[in-house]
């Protein structure tokens, strides 16, 4: 067990925190706990390229740990009727999609890494970005004016990025060797 591990077994321990804090309508504190996940986050990255403690683990539980905090952050925030559903929706069958098609090409070819691509990295800016915006609209009322903007942008890159996702899946089913016997 690694120390980046260790962090990000605590950031999927924030995540029923963060909820208990939602839940109860104390938005500051879970942008607090939801501030906190994203710096561990950051550590845990850090910490595995200075220390050379990356591991096999660490490369599962560490976007485990992101999937459960957005996961639970846009269910729980969406069920409260303080997200659309519909951007909820988006994001869940995203990240489902992926994890499928991932696992899909896992099992046909034995091995398959998700490569994330610009527009992967700016759907994932823009949902971890959703999510504080939204706490503090809610907690200082500031901001109400931008926050259908960016559910909007999330809304589209969440599709484009997944519809990339999938066209990439099919082209590397197309163009495994594998398949030219």
């Amino acid at each position: 067990m690694t120390i980046p591990n260790l962090i990000s077994l605590f950031r999927i321990l924030l995540v029923p925190i963060f909820l208990v804090f939602i839940i109860n309508n104390r938005f500051l504190a879970g942008l607090v706990v939801f501030v906190l996940a994203g710096l561990s986050d950051a550590a845990d990255g850090m910490v595995a390229r200075l220390f050379n403690q990356k591991s096999r683990l660490g490369s599962y539980l560490d976007p485990l740990a992101d999937k459960c905090l957005l996961a639970a952050a846009f269910i729980c925030l969406a069920a409260m009727h303080i997200i659309p559903v519909w951007l909820t929706a988006l994001v869940i069958t995203r990240d489902i999609l992926i994890l499928l098609g991932a696992s899909i090409l896992f099992l046909k070819n034995g091995a398959y890494t998700v490569k994330p691509s610009v527009w992967g990295k700016a759907t994932t800016f823009f949902q971890l970005s959703t999510i504080p915006l939204v706490l503090v609209e809610k907690h200082f009322h500031l901001f109400s004016e931008y926050v259908y903007v960016v559910y909007g942008a999330t809304g589209t890159l969440t599709v484009i990025s997944g519809l990339l996702y999938i066209r990439s899946w099919f082209f590397t089913m197309k163009n495994d060797p594998k398949d030219r016997r």
